[in-house]
This record gives C-alpha cells, structure tokens and sequence, in this order.
C-alpha cells in the first residue's frame, strides 16, 4: 500500500495546528522549535516505513555443520506507536526458529522487529508479521514470538492502569504442533516479568 506522503512543510503546519488545538501559542518561545523537532522525531519514530522486512532476512548462511537446534534470541528492546492513539507501546520481543537449511544472521532478527515496531502498530499485528515474515523468507520447522509490552494508551490516558502487561505470541511449525518443542522455548525465555531488573 502506498500513501502520498504531505510535504515537511505540511507536516509542520499540521504539529502547529495541534499545539493551537491544545490551546498553546506556537509562536511563543519555547515552541517556535517544536513543529520542527516533533517531525524530526516522527522520521525516527516511523522509520519501519522506509524499510522492506523481507529484504533483512534475505542473506542467510547454509555452512551451519548440521547444525538444527533451535536459535532463540530474546530481550529485543521495542518501541512502537499505538495505532489507535499514537502514544508508546515499549517492551520486548523473543524470537526463535527452528532452521530447516538455513540460518540468519542475529542481527538480522533484531532489525526485523525494529522494522515493524517502527510503525503504527497493534501488538498483535506486530507479532503476527515477525513470525510470517521469518517463516516465508527462511522456511524454517517453525517460527515462534512472543511479545510483552506496556502500552502507554493504558497507563497514561483512559483506565489509567499502569503495571500492566500484554503478551502476544504466534506459534508455527513445529512450535505450534510439538508441544515439547514449545516448552523448550518457553523455558528458554523464561517469565521476562519475573527476571531481576529488566
């Protein structure tokens, strides 16, 4: 889907008129700077636009001397945007495969999930397209994510209930089939609310 972006100088009119309908001067002096630094941050906080996540996973590696055990890679720092309000979602993502042929760079997995973080974003969306993507692009025995993260729509405006985690995963492949093969993630990734000082 493509969108006809509006021009910077649009974008900045739009910040204005918002300051405006918050019932602030934009032109006073500490936000005469505002419009301008509030579309530089939203280049930062949207990046995953710009982004092809097929395109990340595309260079594997096949030299793996057999190796077939799972790769976990857990505790990838998020932060996204609420679709809904515009307002931070901040957590972690686990991600694991099971190779079939190939292997990926760890990297590569962090920067997948960056990818689709830095939209507007529902969580469960989010983990539904790491786990497709990982399972289209490298074919693997499975692909399983789980995402835990707080969402600031909840905390800061609304029920105001701060503390509260949502846990998304998909499971497939064998992750969804063997429950052993489950476990085993599970238990690798442990509980992230129960870790000591994380």
């Amino acid at each position: 889907m493509t969108v006809e972006r509006p021009t910077r100088a649009e974008a900045e009119a739009a910040v204005r008129l918002l300051i405006r309908w918050a019932g602030d001067d934009p032109d006073r002096e500490g936000l005469v700077g505002t419009p301008d630094r509030v579309v530089r941050s939203y280049e930062e906080f949207f990046a995953g636009y710009a982004v092809d996540p097929v395109a990340i996973l595309e260079r594997t590696f096949e030299e793996t001397d057999g190796y077939d055990e799972m790769v976990v890679l857990r505790d990838i720092r998020l932060e996204s945007y609420c679709e809904h309000h515009m307002v931070p979602i901040i957590g972690k993502a686990h991600v694991a495969y099971l190779p079939r042929r190939r292997v990926v760079g760890i990297s590569k997995l962090a920067r997948l999930v960056e990818a689709y973080a830095k939209r507007l974003q529902i969580q469960e969306k989010m983990t539904a397209q790491i786990a497709n993507t990982i399972d289209e692009v490298l074919q693997p025995e499975g692909v399983a994510v789980v995402i835990e993260a707080q969402h600031q729509c909840m905390t800061t405006r609304g029920v105001h209930k701060t503390g509260v985690s949502m846990v998304t995963s998909r499971m497939l492949g064998v992750f969804r089939t063997d429950p052993s093969t489950r476990r085993e993630f599970l238990a690798m990734i442990g509980n992230p609310s129960n870790r000591g000082g994380e």
